[in-house]
């Protein structure tokens, strides 16, 4: 595997906000990641739409009941805890009601990205997966464990940094990426 380039996104003063990492749209890669993160780190995992106005940080109600794919579409089910829907591919629609190619390119992502958020003085406080839509609007974020939130989502008084295990993970096996050693300089959410 060929490493991913990590880029960089600037605020509008030009410091550097975040670190981010793109990643391939295609199905078959995306159901690889999707599956990974929700059989295998459902019981550490933040998920939900982070849309201008709304962050929806959610927990896993338990392992996954079923995951399937049909239609481009990716279920993931808890039977009574719910499920969601998530585009990672092509819907035509029926035979005898057909998607309109506009709505078909609307539906499919068209970005999927790891992202490292960093400080003020450019110290990692946040790790996560991002996926966006054909219009660019978000379907799904994943945040990562955080070393500076503890399992009751609070603001932990010390760094566990063996929160940091799922992106140490993900990182290579998506990117072919190691980590660089900045993960572990964050201060937390007050720090810099």
């Amino acid at each position: 595997m060929q490493p991913t380039p990590r880029a960089e996104k600037k605020n509008e003063e030009g410091r550097v906000v975040e670190h981010i990492w793109s990643l391939p749209i295609e199905e078959a890669f995306l159901e690889k990641l999707l599956r990974d993160a929700f059989e295998n780190h459902y019981h550490e995992l933040t998920f939900g739409p982070l849309i201008p106005g709304a962050a929806y940080e959610l927990k896993c109600p338990g392992k996954p009941e079923r995951i399937s794919m049909g239609g481009g579409y990716m279920t993931i089910h808890w039977g009574r805890g719910g499920h969601f829907h998530l585009c990672l591919g092509t819907n035509y629609g029926s035979a005898q009601s057909p998607n309109q190619p506009e709505l078909i390119v609307q539906r499919r992502p068209s970005r999927a990205e790891f992202y490292r958020g960093l400080d003020k003085e450019g110290h990692p406080v946040t790790w996560g997966f991002r996926m966006f839509n054909g219009d660019a609007t978000p379907q799904i974020t994943l945040f990562f464990p955080n070393p500076f939130i503890s399992d009751e989502d609070r603001v932990a008084d010390k760094p566990d940094w063996s929160r940091l295990a799922m992106w140490a993970k993900f990182l290579p096996a998506y990117t072919g990426c190691e980590p660089d050693g900045l993960d572990r300089k964050g201060k937390g959410f007050g720090g810099g």
